[in-house]
Order: C-alpha cells, then sequence, then structure tokens
C-alpha cells in the first residue's frame, strides 16, 4: 500500500528515523519526504502548514521529539513538555484538515505508570502519573493517544498510537549529555578503556530493570503498522526481554573489554523501577515480532560506535 504514496518521516534524519526511511526503501516506497528543522520548525503553526504545502503528504509517520536521558528530563522539563506537546498537537490537527490518509503516532515507554504491573500492557497506561524524572515529556507524548482517539470519534480520522521500548543500535545518540543508558554506557566503557581508567562511575544502585528494542527491528514494526493497523488503541513495540542495569553494564563492560571496576552513585535517581511490555498485540494486530538477539544488536552498536567516534 506504501508504493505510490507520498510519505513524510518527521524526524527521518535522526536515529529511529534513518532506519525507519531504509525499510520504507525497502518496501518499495520511493517518495519518502524528511522534513528538516532548520527548513521546517515543527513547533510551530507556520512551519507544519509550510511542510504540508510544501511535501504534500498522503501518510505521516511522526518520530521527531526533543528527548534525552534522565540528566537531560531534570534538566529540561519545560522545554521537553511543550515543545513535543505543540508538535503532536498540531501535527495531528493539521493533518486533518489537510485530509491526508493516515498519521502515525510514535509515543513512548515513559507514557506508562511508574508502577505499572510488569509486563506492561497497552490497557494499563491509565493507571497512574509516569516516573516523575520524565514525566512531562512522557506526558506530552501521551496527549497524541488522546487526540488520536478524540480524532477518530468526532471526525473518523485515521491516526495509530506505537508505545516503542528503550531503543538502541547503531547511529545512536553517543552524546553525555542526552544520550540515552545504552550508548551512555557504551561511550563510558569505550573511553575507560582507552585512556586507561580504572573504573566508571553508574547513576542509580543498577537494581532497575529496562527492556531495549534493536533499532532495526522497531523500523520495521512501525513500517508495519503504518501497512497494517488502522485503530486508535495504544500498541507495545517490544522485544520481550527484561534485564537489570546492572546485568547491563557488566555485558557492556564485557563486549568493549572494560575490565576496571564499576561504582554505583546511589545519590542519583533509578527512574522508573521495572519497564518490560507485553507485546502481544503488535503480533496478532499487524504480525510484529523482534528478531535481533540482544547481544548481537549490543556488538553491532559497540561496533558502529567504535567505527564512528
Amino acid at each position: 500500500m506504501l508504493e505510490n504514496k507520498r510519505v513524510v518521516v518527521t524526524g527521518g534524519a535522526g536515529f529511529l528515523g534513518h532506519h525507519v526511511v531504509e525499510k520504507l526503501h525497502s518496501q518499495g516506497c520511493s517518495q519518502v519526504l524528511i522534513p528538516r528543522s532548520k527548513q521546517y520548525d515543527l513547533i510551530t503553526e507556520q512551519g507544519i502548514d509550510r511542510m504540508f504545502q510544501d511535501m504534500k503528504p498522503d501518510i505521516i509517520i511522526h518520530l521527531a521529539a526533543v528527548v534525552g536521558g534522565i540528566g537531560a528530563n531534570r534538566a529540561n522539563p519545560g522545554k521537553y513538555f511543550y515543545d513535543n506537546l505543540m508538535m503532536g498537537a498540531q501535527l495531528i490537527e493539521k493533518s486533518r484538515v489537510y485530509g491526508i490518509e493516515k498519521f502515525v503516532a510514535i509515543g513512548t515507554i515513559c507514557a506508562y505508570p511508574k508502577f505499572t504491573p510488569v509486563p506492561f500492557k497497552e490497557e494499563d497506561i491509565w493507571g497512574g502519573y509516569p516516573e516523575e524524572t520524565n514525566a512531562p515529556y512522557g506526558l506530552a507524548k501521551k496527549m497524541m493517544l488522546v487526540q488520536s482517539q478524540a480524532y477518530r470519534q468526532q471526525y473518523n480520522f485515521n491516526s495509530t498510537y506505537l508505545l516503542p521500548v528503550n531503543l538502541y543500535g547503531p547511529r545512536d545518540n553517543f552524546d553525555p549529555e542526552t544520550s540515552h543508558v545504552i550508548p551512555a554506557l557504551i561511550k563510558k566503557c569505550v573511553d575507560a578503556k582507552k585512556s586507561k581508567q580504572s573504573f566508571i562511575e553508574v547513576w542509580g544502585t543498577g537494581k532497575a530493570t529496562r527492556e531495549f528494542l534493536y533499532v532495526a527491528d522497531a523500523a520495521e514494526g512501525i513500517v508495519l503498522a503504518t501497512e497494517r493497523y488502522n485503530e486508535s488503541e495504544p500498541v507495545n513495540l517490544g522485544a520481550g526481554l527484561e534485564i537489570s542495569i546492572k546485568d547491563l553494564v557488566e555485558k557492556i563492560a564485557e563486549l568493549t573489554g572494560f575490565d576496571g571496576d564499576i561504582i554505583w552513585n546511589k545519590d542519583k535517581p533509578d527512574g522508573q523501577p521495572r519497564r518490560s511490555l507485553d507485546t502481544s498485540k503488535a503480533a496478532d494486530l499487524f504480525g510484529f515480532r523482534a528478531k535481533t538477539d540482544f547481544r548481537t544488536g549490543l556488538t553491532n552498536t559497540i561496533n558502529w560506535y567504535l567505527s564512528n567516534s
């Protein structure tokens, strides 16, 4: 269905976006357009209007986000709330006004309540307030789910809301100020090994757990949903693997060859206590199952960083 469609991928030049664009091309979609922030400020109504008028999309996959790890979220709660809220709300409204065929909204696992029963099921998403350190970001992205459902009810507007778990893989963001846990740990271990440092410091206690989805698998899930899923009920995208931060650090240290000490800074927050998804709906509704073994994915990510750092 995508071969003859004009598909706009916001954030298409970013980490996840690069892989989604590659997947679209492999599916025969030749008209993939990427609005760059220098030309189209998607936080403003004027920038969004200009994008619609220039690109004339049939489908929008909205990946663009202002995002970072725990430290960046703590430093920028207002910015992360406002920028993400305005992008999502205005893009969906303008998509309705301009009459596009489908809007695919990419939410965030941070939208789930802090104490969600594990594995997270989509019906539990309204069961409480998100983890405090990233709640403004998570709630801003969660409003796209509310808007998707409200617009389907009132306007019969076709949109979908996906909830990918923590992503990792080649082309990730390795900037220590804004990176997420896997690229941050890879950089720490590689840098410490190069400088012959005897230890690395890691935030928290190591007891929190996370689930990670290889970015190429996430891209496949997003494209499958774009092709096959036309409802506004949220759907998780995950890999079905839960790992503690302590075990993750030890695995990355092993794969990077860092054999120094790991110092836990327990004055820093762990973030959400546990994260692991029920992924059965994605399999049932549009046939998505993650394929990449975690060790293989980590090795690919480390090798990419070593080649590009």
